[in-house]
This record gives structure tokens, C-alpha cells and sequence, in this order.
């Protein structure tokens, strides 16, 4: 069984997502049997549960560094972003999904932060 949470869209940059392609009926974030998957329209990362390391609550953003697909020139993280707030997961291994390099970490901008966090944290746990 999968358990599936929405991106949270902030209204004032809804417009600016859509023309990127990314609307709430193609972006989530899905826990599964075995496997996380985020899915942020047309950009996709998908990794086994066994190769996330931690996952925390985030934020609040500053838009210009949230808001769509973002590559950070600190490290080799990764963002989805639709909202201020989110949840960073970090990987054990390095997962490609976007850009020239593997990525550390994939912050994701999910209607219920906190919820993703704990479920992720307690498969973290017993992992």
C-alpha cells in the first residue's frame, strides 16, 4: 500500500508552476512499499526506502530560492517547490533525477510536512 501526500501550491505562484508544466493532478510525493517517489510534473526522483538517511521539517523559504525546479550551488540538493515549507530528505547514496549531478537531498514542498516527516522518520527507524 502507498500513501500518497499533495504539494501544498501557494496562490501567488500558481501561474508561474503552471507554465512550467507542474499543477497539483501531476505533483506529489508517494511513500510505498519499499520506495519514495517524488513527482513534481515533469521531473521525477524515485529512490528505495533503504537509501533515505533523515527527513525534516523545513523553512519558511524565500520564494526566489523555493519556487520550482532549484538546484542548490551549495551542495548537490534538489527542490521541488510549490509553497514556503517543506520536508528535506537526504539519501545515504546520491539519486539523479535532474542537472548534471546526483543529488544529496531532495526538499519537497507537501501539504503536510509533518506527517511526511514522521512517516519517513519511522521508516528511517526501522529500517
Amino acid at each position: 500500500m502507498a500513501d500518497t501526500y499533495p504539494f501544498a501550491f501557494a496562490p501567488r505562484h500558481r501561474l508561474l508552476l503552471r507554465a512550467l508544466g507542474v499543477r497539483p493532478d501531476n505533483s506529489r510525493v508517494v511513500v510505498g512499499d519499499g520506495f519514495f517517489s517524488a513527482r513534481f510534473g515533469r521531473w521525477e526522483l524515485t529512490t528505495p526506502l533503504s537509501n533515505l538517511a533523515s527527513a525534516d521539517v523545513s523553512g519558511p523559504y524565500k520564494a526566489v530560492k523555493a519556487i520550482g525546479v532549484r538546484l542548490s550551488l551549495r551542495d548537490s540538493g534538489l527542490t521541488f517547490g510549490s509553497a514556503l515549507r517543506g520536508v528535506c530528505v537526504e539519501f545515504r547514496k546520491p539519486v539523479r533525477a535532474f542537472g548534471p549531478r546526483a543529488h544529496e537531498a531532495l526538499t519537497v514542498t507537501v501539504a503536510d510536512p509533518e506527517g511526511l516527516a514522521e512517516h519517513l522518520a519511522s521508516v528511517i527507524t526501522r529500517g
